[in-house]
């Protein structure tokens, strides 16, 4: 789990750097290119059969997939990576609530102090002048964005879960990958700027760290129970603070890491619940 994480950071932190002259959509396109042909190859190396079973709801996934990732990379290239990172990992508030709304699952009272919580949190983190003075730390559009991405993600998250009994988890990813590639063309394609030099390597390192992040998420869970396994992936957090201090120069105010702490303890918080309500099963992951 570690090690998926850590991967799930480079990942990130790559994704930061080039961004800074490359359009989120155009490194979109080129991770989904690469895990395309990575999970497809791995498919045929097992022997599984690529097209799944309940192909309507792999679509929805890769459809919400394709939103989550093109959100958190726009937020990646537009905040400092600690807070982009941080505003994705809101996702188990949004799975609670829409697990309650479309699958009927029960919310505790301790998830919803949990929830309101977390928006104090993200109020610490983004300052809007209205409540602090002066400007805003963050700019208020991408972090909207960055919280759209972590409503998809959740929206993903609740689908796969759905699909955890039909499908092997190497069929999500490659459905994921089959959607996220054709359908981030005509955006890339209307700001594309050509790569230079170790551009294109980054861009294929991006795609092959995240794929074996995913790997090694899906190995971590089924060999942890999912509480703990869980609780493992904030670290990515951690390591996004390290990135933005030692790579940009870019230092976390106070009352951001006193977000950062609410944010994160709230999740867990309701991550940890969810997981004792459903026996601590075996959960497949998103990166």
């Amino acid at each position: 789990m570690i090690g998926a994480v850590f991967s799930l950071s480079l990942m990130s932190l790559m994704v930061k750097w080039v961004g800074q002259r490359l359009p989120a959509f155009e490194m979109v396109m080129a991770r989904s290119a690469v895990m395309l042909a990575l999970s497809y190859g791995h498919l045929r190396w097992i022997g599984q059969y690529p097209w799944g079973h309940d192909r309507k709801r792999l679509l929805l996934r890769g459809v919400l997939g394709f939103c989550a990732l093109s959100c958190f990379y726009y937020g990646i290239t537009h905040l400092p990576l600690a807070d982009a990172t941080l505003l994705h990992y809101l996702n188990p508030v949004f799975t609670a609530i829409i697990a309650a709304l479309f699958l009927d699952e029960p919310i505790h009272p301790i998830e919803i102090g949990g929830m309101a919580t977390s928006l104090v949190g993200i109020v610490l983190i983004q300052q809007p002048p209205i409540l602090f003075g002066g400007d805003a730390r963050l700019a208020a559009f991408p972090v909207i964005v960055a919280l759209g991405g972590a409503l998809f993600s959740a929206s993903a998250y609740v689908t796969i879960r759905s699909l955890r009994e039909t499908e092997h988890p190497v069929v999500i990813v490659f459905f994921f990958s089959l959607i996220a590639a054709p359908a981030s063309v005509p955006f890339a394609w209307s700001d594309l700027i050509m790569p230079r030099g170790i551009e294109w390597l980054i861009l294929v390192a991006i795609g092959a760290v995240t794929y074996l992040a995913q790997l090694l998420l899906t190995r971590g869970l089924h060999l942890e129970k999912a509480g703990r396994a869980t609780a493992v992936t904030y670290l990515q957090i951690v390591f996004a603070f390290g990135w933005d201090m030692l790579i940009f120069a870019q230092y976390p105010t106070p009352s951001s890491l006193v977000g950062a702490g609410m944010i994160v303890g709230s999740a867990l918080t309701i991550a940890w619940i969810r997981a004792r309500r459903e026996g601590d099963d075996e959960v497949q992951g998103e990166g």
